[in-house]
């Protein structure tokens, strides 16, 4: 609980907070995604791999640069823990928080899963959401959001007194593990905040704590992305199931998720080729300094 204010509202308090809103980042002046050109390309593209992911686990998965990805609720609601990565560098990872400063909280058809710094581009564009009708709901709520961090095995020994180990956190330290080779401690400094793909979130507007309810996920539903470079993927089934009640814990009721890889037809996306890494010069004002 926050406290209460000590202070009073001084004379002026109501001008204050009347200032007006500005965008920060105005979306128009993004770089725009060719949805024209994507959805000319979902038609008959060919599935070329799929990747289970059981309950409390999580699985690690290639996308090509140019193809598809789904992940596809298959036995009932169950959100996951989505981590990207560039396939050929890891340091390139998903950031939510610039994702999130410029698309929005929750993301949905046509917007774009950006890279970290000194990077920042589009690893990824959502090109399909079956559940965009989901929208906004009574309590501010929306799906697939880039707020929550993932759960993990510190906060829940913080908040409960023990130690869990099957949070998305540590499913997607044990993943990478095993994919990679790499030892853990390597593993876990990779692990990064996610996409709660199928999540149902928001914040309460008292104290604007982040919330969750359950997911609206159905067997069927899907949220596809184009992969824009090449790619590796982690999915964690998270512990919370929907994630109506509770996560980090074996409580709630769990369900798999698949994750379908497409290839799209030859020529459907002549003259689309990857985004390019930020061309800023890293100089960082340091006159006369080396990028190096």
């Amino acid at each position: 609980m926050k406290d209460k204010p000590r202070h009073s509202p001084p004379p002026d308090a109501a001008s204050r907070r009347a200032a007006e809103p500005v965008l920060a980042y105005p979306q128009e002046l993004l770089p725009p995604a060719d949805m024209t050109l994507y959805a000319q390309a979902r038609l008959g593209m060919e599935r070329v791999s799929q990747t289970w992911v059981a309950p409390r686990e999580a699985s690690v998965f290639s996308i090509p640069a140019g193809h598809f990805f789904r992940i596809v609720s298959v036995d009932g609601p169950q959100v996951g823990d989505l981590n990207l990565w560039n396939a050929n560098n890891l340091a390139e990872r998903f950031f939510s928080g610039k994702t999130r400063a410029l698309h929005g909280t929750h993301v949905s058809t046509g917007d774009r899963l950006w890279s970290s710094l000194p990077y920042l581009r589009p690893m990824a564009t959502v090109t399909y959401d079956t559940l965009d009708w989901y929208g906004w709901d009574d309590d501010g709520a929306g799906v697939h959001d880039v707020i929550g961090t993932r759960c993990d095995p510190y906060t829940a020994l913080l908040l409960g007194g023990r130690e869990y180990h099957h949070c998305c956190h540590s499913n997607l330290v044990r993943a990478l593990v095993e994919y990679r080779d790499m030892p853990l401690s390597a593993a876990e400094l990779l692990v990064h905040d996610v996409l709660n793909v199928f999540m149902c979130t928001g914040f309460t507007r008292g104290s604007h704590q982040y919330f969750m309810k359950a997911s609206p996920a159905r067997p069927g539903d899907f949220i596809e992305f184009l992969a824009e470079i090449d790619l590796s993927g982690a999915l964690s089934t998270c512990p919370g199931g929907d994630c109506g009640a509770s996560h980090s814990d074996d409580r709630a009721t769990c369900h798999p998720l698949l994750v379908e890889v497409f290839r799209p037809q030859k020529g459907a996306l002549d003259g689309w080729k990857s985004p390019s890494v930020s061309s800023y010069s890293g100089n960082h004002g340091c006159e006369g300094g080396s990028t190096e």
